[in-house]
């Protein structure tokens, strides 16, 4: 992938060029709060739930599964190391004192915005994950309160107030609809999904954040196990080979979720609100992907079934399960940098990587930021 590594030695330069100033952008953050669904889960539900993760997940970076849906990197760990900062720990992962210093993560894989019901696929649904940050903030605070032996592990108070609170959550409310709704039900389901985004971000504002981070949702209608689900009929597919209505939904989502964010930039002024335009992104790289090195835009890495998507919802990656009397293994594919999806559900590690290059623009942001990016000379990728 000689082209995609060019890409990235020449962000840097990028970057600096790019001139557009906002000064409501500021990137020195001491640690960064975040909430969010397996595009930003480093092991949230697999700690939360004993879930089994199996290898090949996590082969490229970790060398092992790391709890991460991904055969490696995820957006947020190139941007925690675009940010200088380390890997966020997930808050549910207690095992050998993990360090909380520089932040916590309360994404889990499968979550949803709205209350997660009986059949979710995760009980830390974002009402949840934001508990569980005051729960973690109080507790920090009884902590400080009687010893400072345990501040290698924890934040400084003052952390609470000036660092980055991200948030890429929402992708699961609309997947899921699907399954039982019509598309009209679900474009009329979205403001009610937002309001109880939004009351999400209120309690944390009036707990004193003040940096909001906020990435939109992808384009649903582009991965392999919703093309597998839902486009069968070729009908049903826009010129991408991606299905319509899973990405009308997206893209009515993020334009509420757009307007939101304007609202709170009005309604916070001693707040920063920065909105992320995923999307965007991630439909460009799927138009243009051989011209960022890759070669498989739709088609998932591990899976089963072979071309052209690679994907059975019957087996996931890694796994080896008896299907229709044999005995078979979703395999991963021999180089997983060649393709954009990982698992039908999850971009790989290569994929993750041009998108935080992306991001890092500035230019896919509202309000858009290029300059006033203490890291821009310590990009490592």
């Amino acid at each position: 992938m000689a082209s995609n590594a060019c890409t990235f030695q020449n962000l840097t330069l990028l970057l600096i060029i790019c001139l557009p100033l906002s000064t409501s952008i500021d990137f020195n953050y001491p640690a960064v709060f975040n909430f969010g669904d397996s595009n930003s889960d480093t092991g949230g539900l697999v700690a939360g739930l004993a879930e089994a993760l199996d290898p090949p997940n996590g082969q490229i970076y970790f060398q092992k599964p790391s709890g991460r849906f991904c055969d490696g990197r995820l957006i947020i760990d190139f941007l925690m190391d675009a940010m200088d900062l380390p890997f966020l720990n997930a808050y549910l992962d207690s095992i050998a004192a993990p360090s909380f210093r520089r932040g916590c993560n309360f994404a889990a894989a499968g979550s949803t915005i709205l209350p997660a019901t009986a059949s979710s696929v995760s009980p830390f649904s974002f009402g949840i994950q934001v508990a569980q940050f005051f729960r973690f903030k109080a507790k920090v605070e009884d902590i400080q309160a009687k010893t400072r032996k345990y501040d290698k592990y924890i934040p400084a108070q003052d952390y609470f107030q000036k660092g980055l609170y991200m948030f890429d959550i929402g992708q699961n409310d609309l997947a899921g609809a699907f399954y039982s709704k019509t598309l009209d039900q679900i474009l009329a389901s979205i403001p009610t999904i937002l309001l109880e985004f939004e009351h999400g971000i209120q309690s944390l504002y009036d707990g004193g954040a003040r940096n909001f981070w906020i990435h939109n949702t992808g384009p649903l209608g582009c991965l392999p196990q919703n093309i597998a689900k839902f486009g069968t009929d070729p009908s049903k597919l826009d010129e991408l080979g991606c299905v319509s209505s899973h990405n009308q939904a997206s893209r009515l989502l993020n334009l509420q979720l757009r307007a939101l964010c304007k609202k709170l930039q009005g309604q916070y002024p001693d707040a920063n609100v920065t909105y992320v335009d995923i999307f965007t992104i991630k439909s460009n790289l799927i138009a243009n992907y051989s011209r960022y090195g890759f070669e498989q835009p739709l088609m998932a890495c591990c899976g089963y079934g072979g071309p052209p998507l690679n994907y059975d919802s019957r087996i996931a990656c890694g796994q080896t399960k008896v299907l229709n009397g044999s005995s078979v293994t979703a395999k991963g594919c021999n180089d997983s940098t060649e393709y954009v999806n990982w698992d039908g559900i999850h971009y790989t590690e290569a994929a993750n990587q041009y998108v935080a290059s992306q991001v890092l623009t500035g230019k896919y942001s509202d309000p858009p930021f290029a300059d006033k990016m203490p890291f821009l000379l310590k990009l490592k990728f």
